[in-house]
């Protein structure tokens, strides 16, 4: 293996030494330590190989952009906000902190429990169809519409915005009684589960908050970047990112994996259930992840603490029956979607919980993610196409 520089590697590229380093947190090149000094060093052929897909447009279907950000580091199999690894977060930090710090990058804020509105009585109406994702989009349009100030496109002004979104949200859920706490963790909670919550609840309900808060450029991320490129507001930002979860291959995957658990019942019944679904071609849900290549520290971290709440009776017995036979005979390891369908099953909660949780958390990355765009030129996002249909005349 022949050993580049960093300098060599984005010249190979033809690209500036912020977008190589971003190739490497999105797992695109790997980065090594030089044998001599202490800058990094690049496997030559694989910058080349990149090189060269770069120049025919990357792979045949797909897009692959590429954007400069301080904000998450997917570097090998570890998660990391502005620097700081966010499975040592979790637990050590609440959600609102660790918000305030993607949002104004200030690491004092981290060792404080910040004060955030409860948020007014929900206008959203109370019927039960309407599920968890359509009641934020209604809160976070009439929290837009009740906001006068929501063009403010600075840092602080988003990320009162923020706060405004994330208690709308959470306010609009159904919930048959209010907490007392004023935590988001609380309140979200008492919003998806009528288990009475314990502190343990609550924390495990911050720590999964915490490690969703963000995760690169996702789908609903760069649609986030792109709406805030076009300088829309907090809010519109917002629900670009809902828009994009809504989808079911990106934020529905935890609901089918509760599904799963829901279909198994009895930990007797997990190798007729999953044998089942394996004899008809389905594709287990909860395994595998296209950016961790090894194990996804998110759901190392929830597993072993959601083991450790008393929840649902006998619904502990189920999922460890599912995660044996998924150990001992399927080649792919659980990612953080099993971890929030496993919640949702044992806390029973309904079956827009995961896409739920999921949404509040990541109403902190897109704001992050609109407040670096904001600092960008804007409309910068301007893709092309290459006309395929017809031509006449």
């Amino acid at each position: 293996m022949t050993e580049i520089s960093a300098a060599e590697a984005a010249a190979r590229l033809g690209v500036k030494r912020e977008t190589l380093y971003a190739y490497v947190s999105r797992g695109v090149l790997q980065r090594r330590r030089q044998a001599r000094g202490r800058g990094s060093a690049f496997d030559a052929d694989e910058v080349d190989a990149l090189a060269a897909r770069v120049r025919r447009g990357g792979r045949a279907g797909a897009l692959e952009v590429v954007v400069a950000s301080a904000l998450t580091s997917l570097e090998g199999d570890h998660l990391r906000y502005r620097g700081r690894d966010a499975t040592e977060l979790a637990g050590s930090a609440t959600f609102e902190a660790v918000a305030e710090f993607l949002w104004m990058g200030q690491p004092g804020v981290l060792s404080t429990r910040p004060r955030w509105p409860d948020g007014p009585d929900s206008a959203v109406p109370s019927e039960r169809e309407l599920d968890a994702l359509a009641r934020f989009r209604i809160a976070v349009a009439l929290a837009s519409a009740d906001d006068e100030l929501r063009y403010d496109l600075e840092a602080p002004a988003v990320a009162a915005a923020g706060r405004r979104a994330v208690a709308a949200m959470v306010g609009a859920l159904p919930a048959p009684r209010r907490p007392t706490a004023r935590s988001v963790a609380a309140r979200l909670w008492s919003g998806l589960t009528p288990l009475r919550a314990t502190p343990a609840h609550v924390a495990l309900m911050d720590d999964v908050l915490v490690l969703l808060a963000d995760h690169e450029l996702a789908v609903s991320t760069l649609a986030a970047r792109v709406a805030a490129s076009a300088r829309s507001d907090p809010y519109s930002v917002v629900s670009t990112g809902l828009g994009v979860l809504a989808g079911g291959l990106h934020g529905g995957a935890g609901r089918l994996v509760r599904q799963l658990l829901e279909e198994v019942g009895e930990p007797s019944r997990a190798a007729r259930v999953i044998g089942e679904r394996l004899r008809r071609g389905d594709r287990l849900p909860g395994l595998g992840h296209k950016v961790y290549r090894e194990r996804d520290p998110r759901a190392d971290a929830l597993v072993p603490k959601l083991f450790e709440l008393r929840l649902l009776p006998g619904r502990r017995e189920v999922i460890e029956a599912v995660l044996g036979i998924l150990e001992e005979r399927v080649d792919a390891l659980i990612n953080v979607d099993f971890a929030l369908g496993g919640l949702a099953y044992a806390a029973g909660m309904g079956p827009d919980a995961t896409e739920a949780m999921f949404a509040v958390a990541r109403t902190a990355g897109w704001l992050a993610h609109a407040v670096e765009e904001y600092a960008e030129e804007p409309l910068r996002f301007r893709a092309r196409a290459a006309y395929t249909g017809p031509i006449s005349g």
